[in-house]
């Protein structure tokens, strides 16, 4: 059984599981290579001045990698919940774990079917991003109206990790990288 599933490899997903798997939990991505970031050009995402939607993702997923998540190509079915955790059913088998990230862009099949509360059309979800299901999650464009943006989606999943990660190290986690001549500076700052 892995730490967190990830349903859903766009920004929200993968930025989801980079930020769990880089933090020492087991993160398992299940994505079915749909998202709509391939029809996309990004120059509003921070950070990158221009970039093919496609080539994004690649990048994204060598820097999950690298990291250790472990990633299926699959399209999920279905995703249940009980005392162990969640079970998510795809086409090449079934992936359990102790939190879910739903990342399916607007599709809210999965989280309706999980039993999350909605909220009009959209899935309700707290600041964390949590659902109505306790350490179940959703993301992007699910959980806004109209405001579909990647770099909002990572935020969303990134926002999921970091409440996860709370949780399993009992008190609030901040993932703030610094190189290596400035821990000093920050250290002393203390």
């Amino acid at each position: 059984m892995t730490h967190v599933i990830v349903v859903g490899g766009g920004p929200a997903g993968l930025s989801a599981a980079l930020f769990t798997a880089k933090n020492g939990l087991d993160a398992t991505v299940v994505d079915d290579d749909g998202s709509w970031v391939h029809s996309a050009h990004l120059f509003n995402y921070l950070g990158i001045g221009s970039m093919d939607g496609s080539a994004f993702l690649e990048t994204a997923r060598a820097q999950v990698d690298s990291f250790g998540a472990e990633r299926h190509e699959a399209e999920v079915t279905d995703v249940e919940t009980d005392d162990d955790g969640f079970t998510v059913t795809a086409d090449d088998g079934t992936h359990e774990g102790d939190y879910v990230v739903l990342a399916t862009g607007a599709d809210r099949d999965l989280a309706e079917s999980l039993g999350c509360a909605f909220d009009g059309d959209l899935v309700d979800v707290d600041l964390t991003m949590e659902t109505s299901v306790e350490d179940a999650y959703a993301t992007g464009a699910m959980v806004r109206a109209e405001e579909w943006q990647a770099i909002i989606s990572a935020g969303d999943g990134a926002a999921a990790a970091l409440n996860i990660l709370s949780k399993e190290k009992g008190e609030h986690f901040h993932d703030f990288d610094v190189p290596d001549d400035a821990r000093d500076v920050f250290g002393a700052m203390e």
